[in-house]
């Protein structure tokens, strides 16, 4: 039997207290969806397209060279006919359905891309956080800065608008994958130089910056799938938590 006689003093009582030393990042903060201005100026330099040539191809041949409505404000449209024969009286005349289908789709995403940013202006407060993939806004200024939406409403406004960027850019692609496999009937008349001006570089606006939304919205998306189903502690350089403390 070993003795204890001889231990200076009894041994302390275990602290059962809960530490106030390190508190869950998730307790303090909440999720939110707080997409960059950048996204935002796209959307509103491309709705008015998008707009535009909706009215375009959905009122043809109105809005044809030759129809009442064309001139002033399908003017240009003479010219991108001729580029893409998609847009032109070629398809018209074929009765090629895939420059309507294309527009009615077109209204529907607009649709979901107006309600995304009434949530936004109508919900959302600025904040000086960084969202998950946006700009410094020390580099590029307003176009950094943020706004942040959450609750019901934040998620609802991730969902749309990750769900609205998704079906821009597989639109676009399958505007792209039209062309390739039909030995781009539409487009292959044109020289190199129109093709990149005329085509290229306007259609592919349409691939890059809905990209980006997709990696912002999807960023986000995950993050709070994954915070809810494993409970996992977001760390604390992540600004899509808005601190409520």
């Amino acid at each position: 039997m070993v003795s204890t006689r001889g231990h200076p003093q009894e041994f302390p009582e275990p602290d059962l207290t809960p530490s106030k030393s390190t508190p869950s990042r998730a307790r303090k903060g909440k999720w939110a969806h707080t997409p960059s201005n950048l996204a935002i100026l796209w959307l509103f330099v491309s709705l008015p397209l998008v707009t535009w040539d909706t009215g375009y191809v959905m009122l043809r041949p109105l809005s044809m060279p030759g129809g009442r409505l064309h001139w002033p404000l399908w003017v240009p449209y003479e010219l991108y006919g001729k580029v893409d024969y998609i847009y032109g009286w070629k398809a018209f005349n074929e009765r090629n359905g895939f420059t309507a289908a294309q527009g009615l789709l077109n209204i529907v995403e607009s649709l979901m891309y107006v309600y995304y940013l009434y949530i936004l202006f109508a919900f959302g407060r600025q904040s000086k956080a960084r969202g998950r993939g946006a700009p410094n806004p020390s580099k590029i200024g307003f176009l950094g800065q943020q706004r942040y939406v959450d609750g019901q409403k934040g998620a609802i406004a991730v969902l749309v608008g990750y769900s609205a960027a998704v079906m821009t850019v597989s639109k676009t692609v399958l505007y792209w994958m039209n062309e390739y496999y039909s030995g781009f009937e539409n487009i292959g008349h044109n020289s190199i130089r129109d093709l990149v001006f005329l085509w290229i570089i306007p259609n592919g606006a349409w691939l890059v910056l809905p990209s980006y939304m997709i990696y912002l919205t999807g960023s986000e998306i995950l993050q709070g799938l994954t915070v809810v189903a494993s409970g996992a502690i977001v760390s604390s350089d992540d600004t899509t938590l808005i601190k409520t403390e």
